[in-house]
């Protein structure tokens, strides 16, 4: 009877040593997703800081003070990239939070925090420098198996003699950047949606049946020679992906690199300077002037935002990110 009672004793224990592990396991599991929820609040917060005309040489470094600052209360050590002279010198800030298991391996997300002469840029591009912002907070205490880089990139908007991408370029001219990088994704204007049918357009050239006239998605493009990059940013062979976390649709593009020629407007960001230099990068972006009426004019204000469709296109990133950062 004792040995009875003993071994039921034993297997209660072991029962209840079971669920204890569960319990803490789901309670862990639910406090890793909160971990990487999106904060609206500080997207916000973010935007009334840095939205203004970042144009002048004064004005970009008052923008990168800001940002510098916020990344290091977020325990970063940022470090700066200066390059050019006259009107195409600049300056790149990036920060870098190495991985765990395969810290030799990392992957990169980039912004442009420049604008045109006349605009305030909430649009283009604070929408995706914000969320660049709100991905380094959520990232720096969660520990992934890569190493992720975050680099907000200058003088995106300058383009001499149709050359562009000033401080892209520096960045991937430098080889020491590109050791161990195996993607890059470049965030592009995250900011704007539009509702009525019809007010979503596309580049010149691109087939056009089948996609949304609607601009309610976020369009993600990538370079086809990385496919399972871009596979990343969808749930199907349609292209289209439903984030339950989200709720966004996310229509993908493969684009050819030899298509500048016939397909410019989908060679006009940061992401083309890691294609040439044959590193996988999609451009994740609300498809720019194809939507957004106020692109590269005063009137790229906060209010004209849907910042709603922002806070959901920054958690879609995460989540992605989350899987890029991963071994496997």
């Amino acid at each position: 009877m004792d040995n009875q009672v003993r071994r039921l004793g034993l297997g209660l224990g072991a029962l209840a040593l079971v669920i204890g592990m569960l319990v803490f396991h789901e309670i862990a599991s639910e406090a890793q997703l909160d971990a990487l929820v999106v904060d609206g609040g500080r997207l916000r917060s973010h935007l009334h800081a840095i939205v203004a005309e970042r144009y002048t040489d004064l004005a970009r470094a008052r923008t990168r003070a800001y940002l510098a600052q916020q990344l290091r209360d977020y325990g970063y050590k940022p470090i700066t990239q200066s390059f050019g002279s006259g009107e195409s010198k600049g300056t790149n800030l990036s920060v870098i939070r190495p991985g765990i298991q395969d810290p030799e391996h990392k992957i990169l997300v980039g912004a442009h925090y420049d604008t045109v002469l006349g605009s305030p840029g909430a649009d283009d591009n604070a929408s995706a420098v914000v969320a660049a912002l709100e991905i380094a907070r959520i990232f720096a205490n969660y520990p992934t198996d890569k190493t992720l880089q975050i680099v907000f990139f200058d003088q995106e908007e300058l383009q001499p003699e149709g050359a562009g991408l000033v401080g892209s370029n520096a960045f991937v001219s430098d080889g020491a950047n590109l050791d161990g990088l195996e993607s890059a994704v470049i965030l592009e204007m995250l900011g704007y949606a539009c509702y009525e049918p019809g007010c979503q357009s596309y580049p010149e050239g691109l087939k056009q049946d089948g996609f949304p006239d609607v601009g309610d998605f976020i369009g993600v493009i990538g370079d086809a020679e990385h496919p399972d990059l871009l596979a990343t940013f969808q749930t199907n062979g349609l292209g289209e992906t439903e984030s339950p976390e989200a709720s966004l649709l996310a229509v993908t593009l493969p684009v050819p690199v030899g298509a500048l020629a016939f397909m410019p407007d989908l060679f006009r960001s940061d992401h083309v300077p890691f294609w040439l230099k044959g590193i996988g990068a999609v451009m994740v972006s609300d498809t720019a002037n194809f939507r957004n009426p106020n692109y590269h004019r005063p009137s790229d204000s906060i209010d004209s935002l849907d910042l709603e469709f922002l806070e959901k296109t920054a958690q879609y990133v995460v989540e992605r990110l989350e899987v890029l950062l991963a071994v496997g």
